[in-house]
């Protein structure tokens, strides 16, 4: 079983700007939440019952049930830290789906359960979140950003209307007219659980904006690894080509045969002509770019394991101890100690 990720959320720097935009000053949000006052300017990370408090925070300061919402739709996309604003630049609303998923999966104590099925008889899919360690209900207003984030990706991504089937909500109450002005779907309240309810067809709606490089360069770490491709043989073109993909997930030999512009048969016979493998290639491509992100201190080492396209922290430990003989934190350790290669934010 995957060990549970570490007790440890960051506050998205965007938050601090959202809340001063509806007149809280960070300082007065964190002292009714009892934490350090410096902490919109340290980005120091907290524990999920820290976070909650915050959330309770903002809502008692705001004195509006609905403002989880109000600060996440108002917000620029740009605000989102890079990893999760990739999602918006997804191939399709289920690939936007699985970023942030992922992500959360891997990089904070919060997990996105999505799952496709059937509700009332038609295609749906499910989103429900999970504290791994809460010890209370999670606030309203942090189901709500979250919902909020999800719709804000399904139609900024999209372009589109997209509205749910449903979305249920375990808070008591009777209704919420702010809620289902927003959502423009049925809002049941005192749901068994919060779930937000999609219509399995919208998933397969495309993303006018998708674009590879964009995601690439989204992480200064990728994008120095972005080189010109022109003199170089087919298997380092790939390898560069992979360090594109990796952000979004273990690449597919046929997509990457289509972005290159060749079937996939024919890629695979050059690079078996060049005397690698698929397999081989991929490996090298995690690695020079696993170097190149744990250069970076600021970037966790679960962010690193996202970045990469494991699908679970585990995974890439065991990677890169094939590859290198020690775990990736002694790695940086031993490089990264006195060395000029290595930044520190």
């Amino acid at each position: 079983m995957r060990p549970a990720p570490a007790d440890r959320c960051k506050v998205p720097y965007g938050l601090w700007n959202a809340v001063k935009a509806i007149g809280i000053p960070a300082t007065a949000l964190l002292r009714q939440a009892r934490l350090p006052v410096a902490l919109h300017q340290t980005g120091q990370a907290i524990t999920t019952a820290q976070y909650f408090a915050l959330m309770r925070a903002l809502e008692t300061l705001s004195g509006d049930p609905a403002v989880g919402l109000k600060i996440v739709s108002s917000a620029d996309t740009a605000v989102h830290p890079p990893s999760t604003v990739a999602a918006f630049y997804a191939r399709d609303l289920r690939d936007g789906l699985e970023r942030l998923a992922r992500f959360k999966r891997l990089c904070t104590p919060e997990t996105l359960e999505v799952t496709e099925g059937l509700d009332g008889g038609r295609r749906s899919c499910t989103v429900a979140m999970t504290w791994l360690h809460a010890r209370e209900a999670e606030p309203p207003v942090s189901v709500d950003a979250t919902f909020a984030t999800l719709m804000e990706l399904a139609r900024r991504g999209t372009g589109t209307d997209v509205r749910p089937l449903r979305v249920d909500l375990a808070r008591p109450g009777l209704r919420s007219a702010a809620h289902e002005s927003y959502f423009a779907a049925p809002v049941r309240l005192g749901a068994p659980r919060n779930l937000l309810v999609l219509d399995a067809a919208d998933l397969d709606r495309p993303f006018p904006g998708h674009n590879p490089e964009l995601l690439a360069m989204l992480t200064p770490a990728l994008g120095t690894a972005l080189e010109d491709m022109q003199t170089r043989s087919l298997s380092e073109q790939v390898v560069l080509e992979l360090k594109r993909s990796l952000p979004s997930g273990r690449p597919e030999v046929s997509e990457l045969a289509r972005r290159m512009g060749l079937s996939e048969r024919t890629l695979q016979r050059r690079i078996t002509e060049e005397g690698h493998s698929f397999r081989e290639l991929l490996v090298e491509a995690r690695r020079e770019l696993g170097h190149r992100l744990l250069s970076d201190e600021a970037v966790a080492l679960d962010e690193i394991a996202f970045l990469l396209g494991y699908q679970d922290a585990t995974s890439f430990h065991r990677a890169f101890r094939e590859w290198e003989g020690v775990t990736p934190g002694r790695w940086r350790e031993l490089r990264c100690h006195d060395d000029a290669t290595c930044t520190a934010h």
